[in-house]
């Protein structure tokens, strides 16, 4: 399965996981990204948005392991994955870039854009692959 994680790059951004090798992606609240986070398994792959000011899939990452029960969550309704770096992107893909085609008008970065966590199909991972150069 592909994936695409959001985060602000002033507060973690793509080179402070590759600085860091790895990190437990936490701290998703909403019940959809939650939902999503939950159905991550060892292998798959995630494209890092850069939110703010960049608004761009910046790099890949995989999942390190299965989403598990955050252990800092006393109520127990929060799940946390490992995730390590695979990749910078040849060049960053734009949120606009992406809205520009019209292949990406049921994509959940372009309907729901607020959400942190959202699946990738592998025809739109393919797609914005080749936009950022890759083939």
């Amino acid at each position: 399965m592909n994936w695409l994680f959001k985060e602000e790059p002033t507060h973690y951004g793509f080179d402070a996981l590759v600085k860091d090798r790895k990190t437990v992606w936490s701290g998703v609240k909403n019940p959809l990204a939650q939902k999503h986070l939950r159905a991550v398994r060892k292998g798959d792959s995630i494209f890092y948005y850069h939110t703010g000011d960049e608004k761009a899939i910046v790099g890949i990452a995989k999942a390190l392991g299965d989403a598990y029960p955050d252990p800092k969550d006393k109520a127990g309704k929060q799940s946390v994955v490992d995730i390590a770096p695979s990749k910078k992107m040849p060049r960053p893909v734009t949120l606009a870039e992406i809205k520009a085609d019209p292949a990406f008008k049921t994509f959940p970065l372009v309907r729901i854009s607020r959400l942190s966590v959202m699946p990738v199909t592998d025809a739109e991972w393919d797609r914005i692959e080749k936009m950022a150069g890759r083939v």
